[in-house]
């Protein structure tokens, strides 16, 4: 398997070549030559696999076993769940009927995203370990840098504190992540991890990340590797918690070996990572009656595309968001945390969704361009690259672009989205709290719950719903509290506060402050930071 850039261009790389640079040197993001179907059997010889299992199996469709050897694969996906709290990893509980969320939080910081840095931490440093095994004269190191709306940041230090070779810089807005969120990622203090809290939004952090990798100079001289969900391999870790989703359904509702399961799998999602895994699962073979449900909060780029085709980031609608089914309050309304800074980023009770430009879109547009040519072939892979360039550096340029009803109407296929406002997310957290059984969720799992009411409404009544809860709710106590704070019946500390949280904002902290959203100020700091790191390194090692 070889992966090739979005945006066209002759160069294929290796799994561990795609890994490695994260980003394709035109700006575009890494996809597989092809997407791989299931083996003949799988329903059957998968069936009682282990999280572990499932993502060894997963995994080999995309990696060659000239690059990872199957014990090497097993032993690097054991060691990456090894500290997750449950035996399951991502377990999947039941809400009502035909209604389960997908628990995807049981990580060391609480947070889906764990599932697949804990990964991509330990393939970092297996492939730097061998590069540096077989070439101990010209030692490799990684400067990994990564944007963060909130858990990738925390999600991604874990995964790499204090890893040989590798330094890790994390970029996140100034005051625009959650007090738990914020105290995960500056309390860590290993010597090569390294905190950017940018005066800016995550858009910002986001720009500034794509520009030093498409900085051809800094990019050679200080190794750039990427952690967000740019980096291929966190889409892929990602597919296989709908494939142990799916089977534990079908032993939920007593199916047996041969029958499948009608699913319809709702996403709360900011940068389309967590569903376009989602969309690989359903492409390579994965059972879905349903379409993938796209849920978003008042930062609804996504859901304004599935209605109008215009990707685009400010609504053009002629009315505010009159595509939208729902509305968001207006200023002074109940729902009055909601702001509009001047880069257009609202923010919402749902921060790690508060994104402008969803960077994981561009693959599904890749696909969504291949599809709509004519003949599939290697040609037409091209075409579709040249489509996607021509569509991102309108984008850039214009904040905008709109794709050809062709293009929309094979989206549509696939996947439906709604639009989830801040009240909604409140008055959800609520319900689901007061409701038989009771269930504390955080504001984005909130989203992807109210979203799935919506789009049930318009299922088959045969249809199963699994919605992926992306964080415990912990670590957004404000909005939890704000939505419960009349409950009689609710104490956020007894009820919500796991003891692993307890203390940690009072820790010491280690943050940059970046004064503005500067390329070049950031720079600095990396440039400062790896120095010292590098000298120290080698002083310890004296």
């Amino acid at each position: 398997m070889k992966y090739f850039s979005t945006r066209g261009g002759s160069q294929e790389l290796s799994f561990e070549e795609t890994v490695l640079t994260g980003l394709a040197p035109n700006g575009g993001l890494y996809i597989p030559t092809s997407i791989p179907s299931l083996p003949e059997n799988w329903k059957n010889d998968w069936k009682d696999y282990s999280f572990v299992d499932l993502s060894v199996a997963v995994l080999s469709l995309y990696i060659s076993r000239e690059e990872i050897s199957e014990s090497d694969l097993r032993s690097l996906v054991v060691k990456s769940y090894a500290g997750f709290r449950h035996p399951k990893v991502t377990p999947l509980k039941k809400l009502g009927e035909k209604k389960y969320v997908l628990e995807l939080w049981h990580g060391p910081t609480w947070a889906f995203k764990d599932v697949a840095l804990q990964l991509l931490g330990n393939l970092f440093e297996f492939f730097l370990k061998r590069r540096n095994e077989r070439n101990p004269a010209a030692k490799e190191k990684l400067t990994v840098v990564g944007a963060t709306s909130g858990d990738t940041g925390s999600a991604a230090i874990y995964g790499l504190r204090n890893k040989a070779n590798i330094s890790i810089f994390i970029l996140h807005p100034k005051g625009r992540v959650s007090p738990i969120q914020e105290a995960q990622m500056t309390t860590v203090t290993d010597a090569n991890v390294h905190n950017l809290a940018v005066k800016g939004t995550f858009d910002d952090c986001q720009d500034i990340v794509k520009a030093l990798f498409a900085d051809t100079q800094f990019n050679s001289k200080y190794r750039l590797g990427a952690v967000n969900s740019i980096n291929w391999a966190r889409i892929l870790a990602q597919t296989v918690y709908y494939f142990l989703a799916y089977f534990d359904l079908r032993r939920a509702v007593g199916a047996d070996a041969t029958a499948d399961v009608e699913v319809q799998f709702v996403v709360p999602t900011g940068n389309f990572g967590d569903i376009l895994a989602g969309y690989y699962a359903r492409k390579m073979g994965l059972p879905m009656a349903g379409k993938l449900g796209v849920a978003t909060n008042a930062n609804d780029i996504l859901a304004r595309f599935w209605k109008t085709g215009r990707y685009e980031k400010a609504d053009s609608s002629p009315t505010n968001n009159a595509a939208a089914p729902s509305m968001e309050p207006a200023a002074g309304s109940s729902d009055g945390k909601q702001a509009t800074d001047a880069s257009g980023v609202k923010e919402t009770h749902s921060p790690a969704m508060d994104i402008l430009v969803s960077s994981n879109f561009e693959r599904l547009l890749w696909y969504l361009a291949f599809e709509a040519l004519p003949e599939h072939s290697g040609a037409d892979r091209h075409k579709a690259g040249e489509t996607v360039s021509g569509w991102m550096s309108k984008m850039k340029s214009d904040g905008r672009v709109e794709v050809p009803t062709s293009v929309l109407e094979i989206a549509r296929k696939d996947f439906c989205a709604e639009r989830v406002s801040d009240e909604e997310t409140l008055e959800t957290i609520k319900s689901h709290f007061l409701g038989t059984p009771s269930y504390v969720v955080d504001p984005h799992t909130a989203v992807g719950l109210f979203a799935a009411a919506r789009m049930a409404q318009h299922n088959p009544p045969s249809i199963n719903q699994i919605i992926l809860s992306t964080a415990h709710p912990a670590k957004f106590s404000e909005a939890v509290s704000t939505a419960l704070q009349d409950t009689k019946e609710f104490d956020f500390d007894s009820q919500v506060m796991p003891e692993e949280f307890n203390g940690l904002l009072q820790k010491e902290r280690r943050v940059v402050d970046v004064e503005s959203a500067d390329i070049e100020l950031v720079k600095r700091v990396i440039e400062e930071r790896v120095t010292s790191h590098v000298a120290i390194s080698l002083y310890l090692q004296l």
